[in-house]
């Protein structure tokens, strides 16, 4: 478990992180969202034991992070923003650094070494330097060493930064599959990531939390939440037609793909449906909305204040 209560951080007289209360619970994937300078990574190393608190909380597994800092940065695994430390050293000496610090040893050391290496493909550059790296294998050099304890929980700030699509499809099965007995933080700005592995997510702008919930139901606070959208031969035509539909609100047409909105209550897919039918007009790409996380995201941190002062 990871939960943070009241959790600051100011800067001079600004404040980077703003009373930030969460708490998640083993099994949980949260994605942690915002613009940038949102407070996103400000947030994640404090729980990590990287920053000191301007006041709040934060615990890991429940261990202080102040307090019992070594015990809490046992329980995790942490992944920066950035690439891993030591340039000049090679991928298996950076890990046998991290294994050293761990304290691993003995049959568990070469378990471990071998399922992070395995799970990230890295044996192919275990001989090279990270600094000749690119930027995606510095990323996956980053999550083994993050994995490489075991630990019960994670928080991993940006962790498909610079992978290819399959790359990225196989980081998310890895995230997936470790999820069901650990807490898991992912920080991203990434919205796609969010319907790929997350099981909550948290809208952080300004150092504040502004939204918290699942992705199903942030979603349904999206306008296109219940709308049907499709390609036919002539939509500007079809407009006034499918703004008569009983349950419609508003028919909009952009870069050639018309969509129907519907009323608060309303479903209409199925009448859209029946209505080409009976005109024998023929759709493509006919699909009902399930809502536009960029939307929301945009219209929740577009509403937020700048940072403020602090008193």
């Amino acid at each position: 478990m990871i939960e943070t209560r009241s959790l600051t951080k100011t800067y001079d007289r600004i404040r980077a992180v703003d009373g930030v209360s969460f708490r998640v619970e083993p099994g949980q994937v949260l994605g942690f969202l915002g613009p940038n300078g949102a407070g996103k990574s400000t947030t994640m190393k404090m729980i990590a034991g990287f920053l000191t608190p301007t006041s709040g909380t934060a615990s890991v597994c429940g261990h202080d992070v102040r307090e019992d800092g070594i015990q809490a940065r046992r329980h995790l695994g942490y992944l920066s923003e950035g690439a891993p430390s030591y340039g000049e050293m090679t991928v298996r000496g950076f890990l046998e650094f991290i294994a050293d610090v761990r304290g691993l040893a003995g049959e568990r050391r070469r378990q471990r070494m071998d399922d992070a290496i395995g799970r990230l493909q890295l044996a192919s550059v275990l001989g090279q330097t990270v600094e000749t790296l690119s930027k995606g294998f510095k990323r996956r050099v980053g999550l083994a060493q993050a994995i490489l304890h075991d630990p019960r929980a994670l928080i991993l700030d940006e962790p498909t930064d610079g992978l290819d699509p399959n790359q990225k499809h196989e980081v998310r099965g890895l995230i997936r599959s470790m999820a069901a007995e650990r807490t898991i933080i992912i920080s991203t700005h990434i919205l796609e990531e969010v319907n790929a592995v997350c099981s909550r997510a948290i809208i952080i702008a300004a150092g504040r939390v502004l939204a918290d919930a699942t992705p199903a139901e942030l979603e349904a606070r999206s306008r296109y939440h219940g709308a049907v959208s499709m390609r036919v031969p002539d939509p500007l035509a079809l407009r006034m037609d499918l703004s008569r539909i009983e349950g419609v609100a508003q028919v909009e047409v952009e870069d050639g793909r018309i969509t129907a909105f519907p009323r608060a209550g309303q479903r209409i897919f199925e009448r859209v449906q029946d209505f080409l039918r009976g005109q024998k007009i023929e759709a493509s790409e006919l699909q009902l909305e399930r809502g536009r996380l960029d939307e929301v995201f945009r219209s929740i941190t577009q509403a937020a204040a700048p940072a403020k002062e602090a008193a």
